[in-house]
């Protein structure tokens, strides 16, 4: 998987499930399993664990990974109880609801969940948001290799640049403290790591971890970004005290993003650009969640009032 430059979050994950199909054949080596050992794992991660669609999907992907580049097997053709994929509209706040529970977080988790709002941005994308990726100039915020390898081109709020250049500050002398304790090295993906005394400071994390760590792709102690599980938990605590009674995440932050942007007159194409989104078709759930597709129409029963 590294030779081939995957992400090391796809190999952490495959490398889970593949141990998971393992185990569930009761510890058997992979070569002497066939399609139907792969389909009744498969089955059986949504008929008895309810696993959903894209779940499943990563699952397959990690067996099939397996099988045919690494065990180099042909599984031939798979026959397996598929997940449903039902269609569900996404939850949003209202404005007066996002800003409630941005006011009860504080420093880098608050930072990092008003650009979840005001940019649009997954929370893997701004835990490893680097200082290169901010254009405090062109007022724009770059997001690469996001999900599917994807780059974009989003909005860095006018009311955040303050914020955000107290962070690159507190970044750069996290790094400096770093180097003097002989620890500055900068892990850069498929290239070299930088030190102090080598340019590349760019490349630091704008939401550094609070401590260092030993990187598991290149065996050096480093200082890595937060982990979204860290935000997602900061979140979910200010959801709770903000006492909103919706099924709300970091993700809602995304959402908000775009009914806000649809609502105030925003094309749907430029918010598909600026979500990133592949097709059009996943930017217009939206339109449903303003209720657009609807506009001008009367319910029956009030055309007889």
């Amino acid at each position: 998987m590294r030779s081939k430059r995957l992400a090391y979050r796809t190999e952490d994950g495959y490398c889970r499930w593949i141990c998971d199909f393992i185990r569930f054949h009761n510890m058997q080596r992979p070569e002497g399993l066939t399609a139907g050992h792969i389909d009744q794992w498969l089955s059986h991660l949504v008929c008895d664990r309810g696993v959903s669609v894209n779940t499943q999907k990563t699952a397959l992907n990690a067996v099939v990974f397996l099988y045919r580049q690494f065990l180099q097997q042909d599984i031939g053709e798979l026959q397996f109880r598929r997940a449903n994929k039902g269609r569900k509209l996404p939850v949003v706040f209202t404005h007066e609801e996002a800003t409630s529970v941005l006011a009860l977080m504080a420093g880098s988790m608050k930072l990092a969940a008003s650009l979840m709002y005001g940019s649009g941005l997954r929370v893997m994308e701004a835990a490893r948001l680097r200082v290169r990726d901010l254009d405090f100039e062109g007022r724009s915020l770059i997001v690469r290799e996001s999900k599917g390898n994807k780059w974009r081109n989003t909005f860095l709020p006018e009311s955040l640049v303050s914020s955000l250049k107290s962070q690159v500050d507190l970044a750069t002398a996290l790094h400096r403290r770093d180097v003097e304790e002989g620890f500055g090295t900068i892990y850069v993906p498929g290239g070299p790591s930088f030190s102090n005394s080598q340019p590349g400071t760019e490349w630091l994390y704008l939401f550094p971890a609070t401590e260092r760590a030993l990187c598991p792709v290149t065996q050096v102690v480093r200082r890595h970004h937060l982990r979204e599980q860290q935000i997602r938990r900061s979140v979910r605590r200010a959801i709770q005290h903000a006492g909103i009674a919706k099924s709300a995440s970091c993700h809602t932050f995304r959402h908000s993003f775009a009914t806000n942007l649809l609502a105030a007159g925003t094309s749907i194409r430029d918010i598909q650009e600026l979500l990133g989104h592949s097709d059009v078709s996943t930017t217009m759930i939206y339109t449903h969640v303003l209720g657009l597709h609807k506009a001008g129409a009367v319910s029956p029963l009030d055309m007889l009032r």
